[in-house]
C-alpha cells in the first residue's frame, strides 16, 4: 500500500505541474510580455509532468490487484488494467470521469464515496462480495486517504484483492485435512480395538492371539504407508522431494515388480504377462520411485482383477518422441467414464470398490506426482466398466538411453 501512496503523490503532483503548465501557457497567449524563462519553466514543467506520469502508471501496472484512485472533486485520477473487471469502462476511459460513471456496483461505490469524505488515519480494510459481470466475487478492499480532507490535492486510493483463490485454496485444505483425519482414523481404530481386546484377555489361546497380532500388523503397515504417502506427496508439491537420477534399466524394475507380486496374484489364480520390447529399455530417472509406480499399479491390478483374470505389463520406447511407453492391462471390474478423471485425486476411490479391497485413496496421487513432476512425463488410464483397465505412463529416455536412441 506504500508504494500506491508514494504514486498518487507523485500523481497528484503531476497534476499540479499539468495545472501550472497550463496556466502559464494562457498567460503567454494573454500577454506578450512573458519573459522566455518563464516559457522554459513551463516546458520543463511538461517535461516533467510527463515522466512522472509514467512512473506513476508503472508503478500501478505492475501490480496484481486492482487501484482505483479518485481525486478531491470524486473524479477517477487512475486506474490500472487489473482494475477493468470492476469498471463499467477500460481503465483509459475512466481517467476524468466522476466514480458514479465507472463503477457499476452499488455497494463498491458507496464504500468508496463514504471514505471519499473521511476516513481513519490507518486507513480502512474488509472483505465484500462485488459483482463482476453475473457473478459475485470476493473481495479484500483497502481504503487509504492522501493528503488532509480539506486539501485541493486530497484522494482516496482503493485498493481491492481478488480472494477467490486463497478461498480455494483454503477450501482444499479444509477438504484434505477432513479426508486424511478420516483415513488414519480408521487403522487407528482397529489398531486400538484389537489391543483394547488383547488387555482384556479376550484371545484365549495362541491361535487368537496370532490372529489380532496378524491384524495390528496389518493396520500399522497401512497407517505407516499412508504417512509415507501423504509425507512423500506433501515434499513433491512443495519441491523439497530430492531425485536421485541414473541410468536403469527398466526391465529389470518390472521383472522384479513380478516377482515380488506374484504371491498376490497366484492367492487369486491370476495370470500376469510380460510384454516388453527387446530394445534398450534403460531411462534417466530415480530407481526407487519408478519401481514404486510399477509396483502401485500392479498391486492395484491385482485387487481390481477377479480371480482367473488377466494382467499384461507392457514396455516399449519410442525413437521418435524419446520417450519409454509402459502400461499395465487388466481384466478387471473397469471403471465408469465420469470417474476416470478423479481416479489421480487424493483420497479418492470408486465408491462402489471400497469393499472389494482396503486403500488409501493415495497410491495414484504420488505416482502422479513421480511420474509428471518428478519425471516430465504423461500418466493416464483407459478403461471400460466391466471390462477391464488399463493404467499408462510415459516418460523421457533422457542421459545416455537417448543419445543411444538418437
Amino acid at each position: 500500500m506504500a508504494s500506491i501512496v508514494v504514486a498518487v503523490v507523485f500523481a497528484l503532483k503531476w497534476k499540479k505541474y499539468k495545472l501550472e503548465a497550463e496556466h502559464a501557457l494562457a498567460q503567454h497567449h494573454a500577454s506578450t510580455e512573458l519573459t522566455i524563462n518563464e516559457l522554459e519553466s513551463a516546458k520543463i514543467h511538461g517535461c516533467i509532468d510527463r515522466t512522472r506520469r509514467r512512473q506513476v502508471e508503472a508503478v500501478f501496472e505492475v501490480l496484481k490487484d486492482a487501484v482505483i484512485v479518485i481525486d478531491a472533486h470524486g473524479e477517477v485520477l487512475h486506474t490500472n488494467e487489473v482494475a477493468s473487471s470492476v469498471l463499467s469502462c477500460t481503465p483509459k476511459q475512466a481517467a476524468g470521469k466522476p466514480i458514479d460513471e465507472v463503477i457499476s456496483d452499488h455497494q463498491l461505490l458507496a464504500t468508496i464515496k463514504d471514505a471519499h469524505t473521511g476516513l481513519p488515519r490507518e486507513g480502512r480494510m474488509y472483505e465484500q462480495e462485488i459483482s463482476v459481470g453475473d457473478s459475485k466475487v470476493a473481495y479484500e478492499v483497502q481504503l487509504q486517504s492522501v493528503g488532509s480532507i480539506d486539501d485541493a490535492h486530497h484522494a482516496v486510493v482503493t485498493v481491492l484483492r481478488d480472494l477467490s483463490q486463497e478461498r480455494e485454496i483454503a477450501r482444499l485444505k479444509s477438504d484434505f485435512v477432513s479426508k486424511a483425519s478420516h483415513e488414519l482414523r480408521t487403522p487407528l481404530s482397529s489398531i486400538a480395538a484389537y489391543v483394547e481386546m488383547l488387555i482384556d484377555g479376550d484371545a484365549t489361546n495362541e491361535e487368537e492371539q496370532k490372529e489380532f497380532y496378524e491384524v495390528i500388523s496389518t493396520e500399522t503397515e497401512r497407517l505407516r504407508r499412508m504417512i509415507d504417502n501423504l509425507l512423500n506427496i506433501s515434499r513433491i508439491e512443495a519441491g523439497l522431494m530430492h531425485i536421485d537420477r541414473e541410468t536403469c534399466d527398466f526391465k529389470m524394475l518390472v521383472d522384479r515388480a513380478v516377482t515380488n507380486m506374484s504371491p498376490q496374484a497366484s492367492e487369486k489364480s491370476l495370470e500376469i504377462h510380460t510384454q516388453l520390447s527387446a530394445v534398450d529399455l534403460s531411462v534417466n530417472g530415480d530407481s526407487d520411485m519408478l519401481y514404486q509406480v510399477i509396483v502401485n499399479l500392479l498391486s492395484n491390478a491385482i485387487k481390481y482383477t477377479p480371480e482367473g483374470g488377466r494382467i499384461t505389463l507392457s514396455a516399449d520406447s519410442d525413437n521418435l518422441t524419446r520417450s519409454l511407453h509402459f502400461s499395465v492391462t487388466d481384466t478387471g471390474l473397469g471403471i465408469a467414464p465420469d470417474q476416470v478423471e478423479k481416479v489421480f485425486d487424493k483420497f479418492y476411490r470408486v465408491e462402489n470398490y471400497k469393499r472389494v479391497a482396503k486403500g488409501t485413496g493415495l497410491g495414484l496421487n504420488l505416482c502422479q506426482h513421480i511420474i509428471e513432476t518428478l519425471h516430465s512425463g504423461q500418466i493416464g488410464l483407459e478403461s471400460d466398466l466391466g471390462m477391464g483397465s488399463k493404467f499408462w505412463f510415459s516418460i523421457p529416455i533422457g542421459g545416455r538411453a537417448a543419445q543411444k536412441a538418437a
